[in-house]
C-alpha cells in the first residue's frame, strides 16, 4: 500500500449514508495504530466543466497504462476520504511518477500550501 496506487475501496457517499466500490487513488500509506489512509475518488463520469483539482486519466494513453482503468476517468482531488484500510479491496495499478508529481501540485494549489 503506497501513495500513487489504484485500488478498489468502499469509498463514502458524500450526502447519504452508505459506501460504495469504486476505485480511487492512495496519497497516503496506512497510517495510524488503527491503519487508515487518504485516498481520492476516482470517476467514469467525465464532468462537462473540470475544477482545477481534476485530473483526466485516459488508459488509451501510454503514460496511463499502468493504471489499469477500464475507460477515460476523471481523479476528483476535491474528493477525499479517510478510510480504514481494510476497506481496500483490490489492486488495479499505479500512476506513474510524472503524473504523482501533478497531482502533488494540484494538492498544494488546491489546500493552499
Amino acid at each position: 500500500m503506497r501513495p500513487g496506487e489504484i485500488v478498489l475501496a468502499q469509498f463514502p457517499f458524500g450526502d447519504v449514508p452508505g459506501m460504495k466500490l469504486r476505485p480511487v487513488l492512495l496519497l497516503t500509506g496506512a497510517l495510524g495504530s488503527v491503519p487508515e489512509v487518504l485516498v481520492a475518488y476516482i470517476s467514469s463520469v467525465i464532468p462537462t466543466q473540470l475544477a482545477p483539482s481534476d485530473l483526466i486519466l485516459d488508459p488509451s494513453k501510454p503514460e496511463f497504462r499502468s493504471t489499469h482503468l477500464k475507460t477515460m476517468s476523471a481523479l476528483r482531488l476535491h474528493k477525499l476520504a479517510t478510510i480504514h484500510s481494510s476497506r481496500l479491496a483490490r489492486y488495479l495499478g499505479t500512476i506513474e511518477s510524472a503524473t504523482l508529481a501533478i497531482v502533488a501540485s494540484k494538492l498544494k494549489e488546491l489546500l493552499g500550501l
